[in-house]
């Protein structure tokens, strides 16, 4: 791929498809995190004399204008931590943009409104996302790909648009691959892989490709009761795919015959119900063993035996893959799974790459020190898809 040292950018209008899709409450920005992973490559393009055009998608909108997805207060977010004003246009491709981005002067940028306020954006209609495309190429001189977190999606900022024009890739995703790389390529040994969340449905392909190179992985997370429940024990009212249970079992057999080790957990934190989110109220949390919840009890977290366990098997691994939270990390009764997973990496002597989504959250959410970790991704869905050995579309459109 090409980097933006390949290109000249100096008074052209450079189109950055960068991920802003922070999450907002009541239109308050509660982790910028995706935000401050932008300011390099944008900053960087400003300061060269570009006409920084800054584009990005937030939440699921329906193809139309939502103000509850605006990414007005994104626009006010970038320029504080620039150091720069943002100039904001209030939609994607129609008279604010053009007249926006026609405004700009060498060194200055702009936000363009959510992309996928536009229905071309996540089409899979061919000419109409190239349509949207062509809109977007009409504003720009130069394309550079920086959003890693969308690069796994067949979108029309994503795939179709750097087609349309001179392209490279931003310094956030030359980081993401280069770190990547090192978890596929020539991975120092022994590799730990930990997998959390909350459905394993959503992990069957990580898995599949991981057997053939991890040494150990622990499972965690809503996930860890389906293969509970595949080894044949009492899971009580503890999130189950049930009919997930054969491949689960393959897994297992695989694992075993490859010489896997598979970690489960020995103990859980549980309740009798899932806890209250808004309030973070006290719940009645009750550890019990992994292989014996009661009836009416649903496994929230992983238990403190288990904490030691999982801490043990990550203390001596060379290279640490995390994606997913051992339980529900957000409200305080159940987060200290999560909080013990983070901690163990940040005490390994590992390489250490936190694989983005709940887990980069709840690295931030528990407030730990993210420089502690040797990567935290910004993209959850693309480090995985890439694990499983798939063609990401944002990235094979970069690569000629």
């Amino acid at each position: 791929m090409k980097t933006i040292d390949d290109l000249g950018v100096a008074g052209r209008r450079v189109f950055v498809r960068a991920d802003l899709n922070v999450p907002l409450d009541s239109g308050t920005i509660t982790d910028d995190g995706r935000i401050r992973a932008a300011v390099p490559t944008i900053g960087r393009l400003a300061e060269a004399g570009a006409r920084v055009i800054v584009a990005s998608h937030l939440g699921r909108p329906k193809g139309a204008p939502d103000p509850r997805f605006s990414l007005a207060p994104v626009a006010g977010r970038l320029g504080e931590l620039l150091g720069r004003e943002v100039a904001f246009a209030t939609d994607t491709v129609g008279e604010s943009a053009k007249s926006t981005v026609g405004a700009l002067a060498d060194g200055q940028v702009a936000v363009l409104e959510n992309l996928r306020f536009n229905a071309g954006e996540t089409s899979k209609d061919d000419a109409e996302r190239g349509a949207f495309a062509d809109s977007l190429a009409a504003l720009a001189d130069v394309y550079v790909g920086d959003g890693f977190g969308a690069v796994h999606r067949r979108h029309a900022s994503v795939y179709d648009l750097p087609a349309r024009l001179p392209h490279a890739a931003g310094g956030l995703i030359a980081t993401e691959v280069g770190v990547l790389r090192k978890l596929t390529d020539d991975v120092e040994r022994p590799y730990a892989v930990v997998l959390g969340g909350a459905k394993v449905s959503d992990k069957l392909g990580v898995i599949d490709h991981l057997l053939e190179r991890a040494d150990r992985i622990l499972v965690g997370g809503g996930m860890a009761y389906t293969f509970l429940k595949a080894q044949g024990h009492e899971i009580g009212a503890s999130l189950l795919q049930e009919d997930q249970i054969p491949a689960v079992q393959g897994y297992l057999k695989r694992a075993e015959e490859r010489g896997v080790e598979f970690v489960l957990p020995v103990d859980v934190v549980a309740a009798a119900g899932f806890p209250d989110l808004s309030t973070k109220a006290p719940s009645e949390p009750v550890t019990v063993a992994a292989d014996a919840i009661p009836s009416g009890l649903m496994g929230l977290d992983i238990g403190p035996r288990s904490q030691e366990l999982y801490a043990a098997k990550l203390a001596d691994a060379a290279t640490v893959f995390w994606n997913g939270p051992m339980g529900v990390f957000e409200h305080p009764d159940y987060a200290e799974g999560t909080r013990a997973v983070a901690q163990a990496l940040i005490d390994s002597p590992a390489f250490t790459v936190v694989g983005g989504g709940d887990s980069a959250a709840a690295v931030r959410i528990l407030g730990f020190d993210e420089e502690a970790f040797g990567h935290i991704s910004t993209g959850g869905g693309a480090s995985l898809e890439y694990l499983e050995g798939k063609t990401l579309p944002g990235l094979a459109a970069l690569e000629d």
